[in-house]
């Protein structure tokens, strides 16, 4: 019987936050997977192994969670005054697509390391021990992202102090810089609040007229407030991911929301594009237990916040999402904004399913709009596998 051999492909397992990927270098994809297109599509699946109508991927690299189910393809950079291109392409679990929508922004945390590490950054800009400063290029949304990373010896260093709620064990701090995150690209025509409205009426057919705050910031958002849709915001996972009822209810609202803020032409678009934008829904402090048992009281943070990430609450919160959190919550009068006490505000610290999570951001009304120069926030980042992985030839 005739069989197609399994190939070999140069790749690094990473975390980075509170997300797993792999990493390739453009250069040791095959050459038809070195550009856009089904080949590439079909090769990443393959790697995660999806579709999978278990939901497990159990013949792949997934995690079968948003958080596990991801792939960054790096480059050194066309851009100007940039070191690398990061591509990000969000896997679907048990459908055969790769979502190239957005960004991640917890990947965006290993992005400089991976760099360093793969020679993609020039030497010279590598302190024999310091910090390095990684100019990265985010080619899905087109903007820029600065990465921190600490050197020692010549090498990144992953290992620290540094907690991160979300992640088990300490590692080193990576921090980030968010410039300019309206998404301009996406819908809006470039603007942060594509309706032009810090809140808008949104008419969801089986559950009302919410009143929501759309941004177009790190990733495509839309925010609800919690009590208007029966939550409290001190949910975990299994309060949400376990309703049916109430995973279809949010993916209503996100499928009326995209329409609303242009991202898609018509409703049936939707499923097509799981990864943005992203659901969350915001409350006022309280006390709650995080996932791992850890006490969080309402006076160590300012708002409470969830969010649904390809079709599920997520177990922290997404980088790109913290950006918008950060972002809205910059500017007064947004549902976020309100949910945290009002008023101006340069840096929140929320509390998500896991914990809780500082984000700062820089936002001025220039001409009647409001802009935000960046948003920053620390992640951190580690390899946890190198070499190569096997897919069958025959796979794309």
């Amino acid at each position: 019987m005739s069989h197609t051999p399994q190939i070999k492909i140069s790749a690094t397992y990473m975390r980075g936050g509170t997300s797993k990927g792999v990493f390739f270098r453009l250069q040791d994809l095959p050459a038809s997977a070195q550009v856009p297109g089904a080949a590439r599509d079909a090769l990443l699946l393959r790697v995660i192994g999806s579709p999978d109508p278990y939901g497990k991927q159990i013949d792949g690299m997934g995690g079968a969670t948003s958080s596990t189910s991801k792939t960054v393809i790096l480059a050194k950079s066309s851009k100007p005054e940039h070191d690398v291109d990061y591509l990000f392409g969000q896997v679907s679990i048990d459908k055969p697509f790769v979502d190239w929508s957005g960004n991640c922004g917890n990947l965006s945390a290993a992005v400089g390391s991976f760099a360093i590490a793969s020679g993609l950054v020039d030497a010279a800009r590598v302190p024999e021990n310091g910090v390095a400063t990684v100019r990265i290029w985010q080619a899905n949304i087109g903007k820029t992202i600065i990465a921190h990373v600490p050197v020692t010896h010549g090498e990144v260093q992953e290992t620290g102090d540094f907690e991160l709620d979300g992640v088990t064990f300490p590692a080193a701090e990576v921090k980030l810089e968010f410039l300019d995150p309206a998404a301009e690209e996406e819908g809006g025509g470039g603007a942060m609040f594509p309706t032009g409205n810090l809140v808008d009426e949104l008419d969801v057919p089986g559950i009302g007229t919410l009143k929501v705050t759309m941004i177009n910031a790190g990733i495509p958002t839309i925010f609800v407030d919690a009590q208007a849709i029966g939550y409290t915001g001190t949910e975990l996972q299994d309060a949400i991911n376990g309703d049916p009822a109430a995973l279809a209810r949010f993916e209503t609202i996100r499928a009326h929301g995209a329409l609303r803020m242009g991202l898609i032409a018509h409703l049936d678009e939707a499923a097509k594009r799981q990864h943005t934008p992203k659901v969350a829904f915001v409350a006022k402090p309280a006390s709650y237990v995080s996932s791992s048992g850890k006490q969080v009281a309402a006076g160590e943070i300012d708002l409470l916040v969830r969010a649904m990430s390809m079709g599920k609450l997520h177990h922290a919160m997404m980088g790109t999402a913290a950006v918008a959190i950060g972002t809205a919550a910059a500017i007064p009068g947004t549902l976020v904004n309100l949910a945290a006490g009002g008023g101006e505000k340069t840096s929140v610290r929320f509390g998500h399913p896991s914990g809780t999570l500082m984000v700062g951001a820089e936002a001025a009304l220039v001409d009647g709009a409001w802009s935000v120069t960046k948003a920053i926030m620390s992640r951190s980042a580690r390899v946890l596998m190198e070499g190569v992985v096997r897919i069958p030839g025959d796979a794309f």
